[in-house]
């Protein structure tokens, strides 16, 4: 098997992980309180987490301040996208809020032009609005079809993109398994602290497992896609991101039996084109000669 076929599994691998996390929390029904649930399942992706990255040799604590920075700060955005983006997911169907995040190579890509300068062409600039008007059409702006909700991911959305771009300012000696478990536990111990300003319901059994499968799947994905980034091309696996549409797709329509209705599936096409377009440029850029003065 060649490099970027691994690496392209390994991306659909992690997709479909991240999609049946996804699936178990939803299917709690809201029934936890939400910082009760992010602390329970923070707990458990923590300690597996933590075993994974100690069984990989990847607990290293001997950082630069500068990356302790950038890691402080991309944990508080993971901290901000968990909980708007599982408030926003027990309240939406599950495939449109998965399409809305599909907008975050174009989101990236806007930011690092806009935070850090970089080169952004005419043609990925015409992309990224024409990919914003796909998301329009998952929203809705207007008093029908947008709601708090889809705020709320919206604010993921800008959430997750700080914590991409912070992660892209991260010296490449520091493991991607130290970063990840700083994250998982910021957010534990974050939702453990709000938990406290409200009632504990019972764990039931059935919520129980629904915590464990959800932590599990959260570890699976945050491990896949982590390996997909070091074995392929980025390039190259990058666009397999969008096999968790699918995933969303199949799963709301076979578990909650819901369906997008077709502005949404619109939308979702015209962000899953223009993305592939801007990394499809962004390959293009790369593979650039560069001419000697």
């Amino acid at each position: 098997m060649s490099p970027n076929l691994a690496g392209a599994l390994l991306m659909m691998a992690s997709m479909a992980a991240f999609t049946f996390n996804d699936t178990f929390i939803k299917l709690t029904g809201g029934t936890l309180p939400l910082f009760q649930m992010l602390f329970l399942r923070g707990l458990l992706a923590t300690a597996l987490i933590l075993w994974l990255a100690a069984a990989r040799g990847a607990l290293q604590f001997d950082i630069g301040r500068r990356d302790w920075g950038l890691i402080a700060l991309r944990s508080a955005a993971e901290v901000g996208a968990a909980y708007f983006f599982v408030s926003a997911l027990l309240n939406m169907p599950l495939a449109n809020i998965t399409a809305i995040l599909q907008v975050l190579p174009l989101t990236v890509t806007l930011g690092s032009a806009l935070v850090f300068s970089e080169a952004v062409g005419w043609r990925r600039m015409v992309a990224i609005l024409v990919g914003f008007c796909g998301m329009l059409l998952i929203v809705r702006p207007g008093p029908d079809g947008f709601t708090l909700w889809s705020v709320y991911a919206l604010l993921a959305v800008v959430c997750v993109t700080a914590r991409d771009l912070t992660t892209r300012r991260l010296s490449r000696g520091v493991p991607s398994l130290m970063v990840t478990l700083s994250a998982s536990v910021a957010v534990f111990v974050c939702s453990g602290v709000a938990s406290l300003g409200g009632p504990w319901v019972p764990l039931t059994p059935g919520l129980g497992g629904l915590l464990a499968a959800s932590a599990l799947c959260i570890v699976g994905g945050y491990f896949f896609s982590v390996q997909a980034m070091r074995v392929g091309d980025v390039s190259f696996t990058a666009p397999f991101r969008y096999t968790g549409l699918i995933w969303a797709l199949l799963l709301g329509w076979v578990v909650f039996g819901d369906w997008p209705q077709p502005l949404t599936l619109i939308g979702a096409g015209i962000i899953v084109v223009t993305g592939l377009f801007t990394l499809y440029r962004e390959r293009a850029m790369f593979r650039r000669p560069v001419l000697p003065r």
